[in-house]
């Protein structure tokens, strides 16, 4: 038994003084605010977090999961971000062929057996995606739905599973029987009108994801993905805060119209991000870092350098979002978004012990995973 006492603690929804924690082995196991016991406690005076969830993370620490889908690579990643506040990742499988996609699922079947609370699943980002809409995913791997990826997204060896899809690519039956199956069905890559959007929610889609990029507009006539995704209070959006994938008056008008507990901060991160990597190559093309960003030899972006610890800084202090909001975004609400709130993205009592020290810049300084102080 271990026990702590954080003289500022956020717990995943609230900001507390003077909080004393126990945990045992990998769990908390008591937990108690407005606390003045110390006693054989370690004392942290730093702001204490939940270690944070990403729910859309395609590589880091220099690894790229589509490229080397490995529990090795699993494990490299979950350390780089841990090391940035991150402590459970939701590897991103991108648009590829069903070889790769089920050798992903392979390694976070083991990944997830390795660490259920650094793996809690896996995200499946296509391949059921709009063409027009497709970004750098590569058109010659989208396809239809078929039997083949309808018996990989529901194994029941991956833990959570979220599926991002465009509507105008399958049936709203099909996205029926994916939530049917416990799936996360979110929306993105699509040239959808708010219409159809709003039929793939009402079919059982929960998700919006990387709110207002590859995704059809919001204009005066037709509010298109980004405005049925602001429209639904019951919808949760993703949002990439790096300043460069959305405008921040957009993110700002985002945050302020979703609210902390539907809008999640995420990533969209490569290889590169968490490391000093400065290009790799995806699918047989490069992809290079330049001026902060990662793009294509087209121009065009190609996932982000963002890590959480980033995010939330550039949420709270340049977009003057409120802390509580800004640590909720990137804590218990995208662990709601995979109903594993209980577990990951908090800090009660029941939660796994994986939390984090802030300093008064949000720089992460030291990281706790399963109760044990990181390395």
């Amino acid at each position: 038994m271990k026990s702590f006492f954080a003289k500022r603690l956020f717990d995943g929804f609230t900001l507390h003084s003077n909080v004393r924690f126990e945990v045992n082995k990998t769990q908390v196991t008591a937990f108690y605010s407005d606390s003045e016991d110390e006693s054989n406690a370690e004392v942290i005076h730093e702001l204490v977090i939940p270690a944070m969830v990403d729910v859309q993370v395609n590589g880091g620490g220099g690894v790229q999961f589509n490229e080397t889908p490995t529990l090795s690579t699993l494990q490299q990643m979950a350390k780089a971000y841990l090391n940035v506040g991150t402590g459970s990742l939701m590897p991103t499988i991108i648009t590829d062929d069903i070889d790769v996609m089920n050798k992903g699922a392979d390694a976070i079947a083991l990944g997830h057996k390795w660490d259920p609370g650094a793996i809690p699943g896996v995200h499946f980002e296509g391949p059921h995606l709009s063409i027009a809409k497709k970004g750098m995913h590569s058109s010659k791997h989208i396809r239809s739905l078929s039997d083949k990826e309808l018996a990989l997204f529901t194994r029941d060896d991956l833990g959570k599973v979220i599926v991002t899809l465009a509507p105008e690519a399958v049936l709203p039956s099909d996205i029926e029987a994916l939530t049917n199956a416990g799936v996360i069905v979110s929306i993105g890559h699509t040239n959808a009108t708010s219409e159809d959007c709003f039929t793939a929610f009402n079919a059982g889609a929960t998700g919006a994801t990387h709110l207002f990029n590859a995704m059809s507009p919001f204009t005066s006539r037709e509010p298109g993905m980004v405005g049925a995704s602001l429209y639904r209070d019951d919808v949760y959006c993703g949002l990439i805060v790096d300043h460069h994938h959305v405008h921040p008056v957009s993110a700002t008008l985002a945050i302020k119209l979703k609210g902390d507990k539907r809008l999640m901060l995420v990533t969209d991160a490569m290889a590169p991000a968490a490391s000093d990597v400065d290009h790799f190559v995806y699918q047989g093309t490069k992809v290079m870092r330049k001026n902060n960003t990662l793009r294509l030899e087209d121009g065009t972006l190609a996932g982000s350098l963002l890590t959480m610890e980033q995010a939330i800084q550039h949420t709270h202090f340049d977009l003057n979002i409120d802390l509580q909001a800004t640590l909720r975004m990137a804590t218990s609400t995208p662990a709601a978004f995979i109903k594993s709130e209980a577990n990951i993205g908090t800090l009660r009592t029941g939660a796994v012990a994986n939390f984090v020290t802030l300093d008064e810049s949000l720089k992460v300084t030291r990281c706790w995973r399963n109760g044990e102080l990181a390395q």
